[in-house]
């Protein structure tokens, strides 16, 4: 059998269903990938996957107190907010990401990402952020969320945003660093994952790509998340996991964040196509329910520290469990 490409072949069978042309464009930017299949069940080994804390939730502890309690918690690493109000703020990025770091790596951990506010690449301090996570060897951080443009239509949108996500790719290889756009429910740009891949599909899936969110793509498509990864794996570099479900409240349904493997994400399928997919990536814990203030950054808790010590551990011991029960 002819051997293709992986990403030409995912790409390929994306735009068929979209009933898209199958042009040089759409398809250039993946046929450079080393790895081949022969055949449909052919996949790519994932790489063991490494789990963070979202340091949002750790807010309340300064670098020292923050990774110690990471790595008691078991944690491998430490998804590090570097933007207004996180970890580490923006103008303080050249002195305290360094301090950050070394404290992450002195408790045994490791940062493989950061959570920035960047959304274009020439806005005050982008390249401050990158060169210096760069030279701390970090690899992948995360963008800041993208509004539509109400008065334009989606197409222009859709231009404009992959134009903007152009520019971050350039600022990225610049620094040898991947930004990941990450899927978020409601109406910002890439709630629907495909006008995300849209805008992605003639970038380099090495600069820029996504950040994958399956609570955020099971609140918009329960039952259409595992078609609408496929084009955007070659893109997915990081990943993050929390749970949630619908309830009714004084009348109106909305979305009611739980503790993992307490909600509607099927995440038995969901690592079936992870393995599937051969997405290895750092994945960041997100513990959204209520949590004493922590699920929203605060600075002082309103539970003890053993309470929420023990109910994040619930939640690293569920998700082991599956990263274990299915080779990841």
């Amino acid at each position: 059998m002819k051997t293709i490409t992986r990403k030409k072949f995912i790409t390929t069978a994306a735009l068929a269903a979209a009933g898209m042309p199958l042009g040089l464009s759409a398809l250039e930017k993946v046929s450079s990938d080393p790895l081949t299949i022969t055949n449909q069940n052919s996949a790519r080994t994932p790489e063991k996957i490494k789990v963070s804390i979202f340091s949002k939730h750790l807010h309340w502890l300064n670098y020292t107190d923050m990774a110690a309690l990471a790595a008691e918690m078991g944690f491998d690493g430490v998804d590090l907010t570097v933007r207004p109000d996180g970890h580490v703020l923006p103008e303080n990025v050249t002195t305290d990401l360094p301090k950050a770091v070394a404290a992450v790596e002195k408790a045994g951990l490791k940062v493989y990402s950061i959570v920035t506010n960047i959304k274009q690449p020439d806005e005050k301090y982008a390249a401050d952020i990158l060169k210096a996570a760069s030279a701390l060897g970090i690899k992948y951080y995360r963008t800041a969320w993208f509004n539509y443009n109400k008065a334009i239509n989606i197409p222009a949108n859709l231009q404009t945003i992959s134009n903007q996500l152009a520019g971050l790719a350039a600022l990225n290889k610049q620094y040898h660093m991947h930004g990941a756009y990450q899927n978020h429910s409601g109406d910002l740009f890439g709630a629907s994952v495909w006008d995300l891949w849209l805008a992605l599909k003639d970038l380099d899936p090495e600069l820029i790509g996504c950040q994958y969110d399956i609570r955020h793509a099971t609140t918009e498509g329960a039952d259409t998340w595992a078609t609408s990864i496929q084009p955007l794996v070659p893109f997915i570099k990081t990943t993050n996991i929390k749970d949630f479900y619908w309830e009714k409240k004084d009348g109106k349904w909305q979305v009611k964040s739980v503790p993992l493997g307490e909600g509607m994400v099927d995440f038995k399928k969901y690592f079936e196509v992870i393995k599937q997919q051969g997405i290895g990536s750092p994945m960041s814990l997100h513990c959204e329910y209520e949590l004493g203030g922590a699920q929203d950054g605060a600075k002082q808790l309103t539970i003890s520290k053993q309470q929420f010590t023990n109910a994040v551990q619930k939640d690293l011991s569920t998700l082991r469990g599956w990263l274990k029960d299915h080779a990841l």
